[in-house]
């Protein structure tokens, strides 16, 4: 029996709540510079948080598109699509939470931070992996398209079909909904960089938003080009 199990035991709030510790608490600092790098804290935690289950998610539809050659778990697919699109609109979302940061107050709190920067984060690289550039398809396009080729169509024909194309045709929207999503954070990112840093260095070394702006990529390229000739086919077919 598990009805002994509070909410607080359940989520282990004692130990989440516990892992935020500002360095500067217990300085000479000022009350908001503390508060400002708990704040900091709490948002990049949020997103390792939320991150973690974007990549379960995703994993999870290559696992589907690798291992079966039918539909049964398809909507399921569309499902976890959506939630991973609607996730990295939260982390898009905790951005401009952060456009709430102090500027004195980073500027404060950044010494403490050491060589600590968001460019070392291994899931954020695991995510851009997954999800490829536009120049380099990633695991997830790649089984999606592999499966399509296993029931006998291609992505061009399920492209071209459109909606007639079924559960084939609502995975390819809600790729691009995830692509388009990601595109959104990424620019965001260096949207808010340039606004506390401007032009200067990251805390990793990296070239801030230099290194940020080369990273902004639309993923999914085949995809959308396959998307714009059905467009222009469809546009001569009405006309």
């Amino acid at each position: 029996m598990t009805d002994d199990v509070t909410y607080q035991d359940y989520l282990e709030l004692d130990t989440l709540l516990s892992l935020q510790k500002p360095r500067t608490a217990g300085s000479a600092a000022l009350r908001s510079t503390v508060l400002s790098e708990q704040f900091f804290i709490v948002a990049h935690q949020a997103s390792e948080l939320w991150l973690r289950q974007t990549i379960a998610d995703l994993e999870a539809v290559i696992d589907v598109f690798t291992t079966t050659d039918d539909t049964s778990d398809a909507e399921w697919i569309v499902d976890l699509l959506h939630r991973s699109a609607g996730l990295v609109h939260v982390l898009h979302t905790q951005l401009i939470a952060l456009d709430r940061l102090p500027l004195t107050d980073f500027t404060l709190f950044r010494e403490v931070l050491g060589t600590a920067s968001g460019a070392q984060s291994e899931q954020f690289h695991r995510l851009a992996r997954l999800i490829g550039h536009s120049k380099q398809d990633g695991p997830l396009y790649e089984s999606f398209a592999a499966w399509v080729a296993r029931s006998g169509r291609t992505v061009a024909d399920v492209a071209r079909s459109g909606i007639e194309a079924g559960v084939y045709y609502r995975i390819i929207e809600a790729l691009l909904e995830l692509g388009n999503g990601y595109f959104r954070w990424q620019v965001g990112h260096v949207g808010l960089v340039t606004k506390i840093m401007g032009s200067h260095a990251g805390t990793g070394g990296t070239s801030g938003a230099e290194y940020l702006l080369g990273r902004c990529h639309l993923p999914f390229a085949e995809l959308r080009e396959l998307r714009g000739q059905a467009h222009v086919g469809l546009t001569v077919a009405s006309s």
